[in-house]
């Protein structure tokens, strides 16, 4: 079976061989690059399975490269670990809305990386396991779940890869009301450590996109989210 890669985009020559040492051990296949510009032309070229990517680059930014990497219809499905030295919430906040699945913050120990790249890797071979075929239309919102697609009204709406996981589980269960704990429990695995503005972020995203049809999105004060039956 060949080994998952991952790519690191880390200026800090002793933080990337830090992590490359214990990604290899753990089995992982590893490339890396020090600058943003090159880390997105490595994803172009070598798909990887994840991207650790720092937010602190010189020239390009991680925000900039995590914005490309989304934009990119070569890349926008890879999943992104936003590696900072920046704890603040409007920066997490601002990369997952970017499109980017998860976040540590430096210092971390390298066993909670590998949990979270093991947990990230696990839900996306889950969901590619799931029927191919199956679709579900409710309002005037189709999901594919195979194709990863959405429409609304017949026509196609672009969605990050948490954006889709929402929709899907929303609508799987429409008239359910979802916490943002058992939302962050569904899409990303459980004890992920995430704030309940991060969840506020991916609806009004969803909402925004959908048009219209966001309307059905409904906010149930103080305890979640749901959306309307028909």
């Amino acid at each position: 079976m060949a080994k998952q890669k991952i790519l690191i985009v880390e200026d800090d020559e002793n933080i990337r061989e830090l992590i490359s040492f214990n990604l290899q051990t753990t089995n992982y296949s590893v490339i890396e690059t020090e600058t943003g510009e090159a880390g997105i032309q490595k994803a172009i070229k070598s798909s990887p399975d994840l991207i650790l990517l720092d937010l602190m680059l010189p020239e390009m930014d991680g925000l900039d490269v995590c914005r490309q990497l989304k934009s990119d219809a070569a890349t926008k499905n890879i999943p992104i670990i936003m590696v900072t030295a920046k704890g603040e919430e409007s920066d997490i906040v601002t990369g997952l809305e970017l499109g980017a699945d998860d976040y540590l913050t430096k210092p971390f120990r390298p066993k909670e990386l590998i949990a979270r790249i093991r947990n990230i890797l696990r839900r996306i071979s889950r969901i590619s396991k799931e029927k191919p075929t199956e679709t579900i239309h409710i309002h005037d919102i189709d999901i594919h779940f195979g194709k990863r697609e959405v429409k609304v009204k017949g026509k196609s709406i672009n969605l990050t890869f948490t954006e889709f996981q929402v929709l899907c589980l929303l609508a799987k269960r429409s008239g359910w009301v979802f916490t943002r704990y058992q939302i962050v429990d569904a899409v990303k695995g459980d004890d992920y450590p995430v704030t309940d503005r991060s969840v506020d972020v991916q609806i009004v995203g969803l909402r925004k996109k959908l048009g219209k049809s966001g309307k059905y999105i409904e906010t149930i004060r103080g305890v979640g989210y749901k959306l309307k039956e028909e």
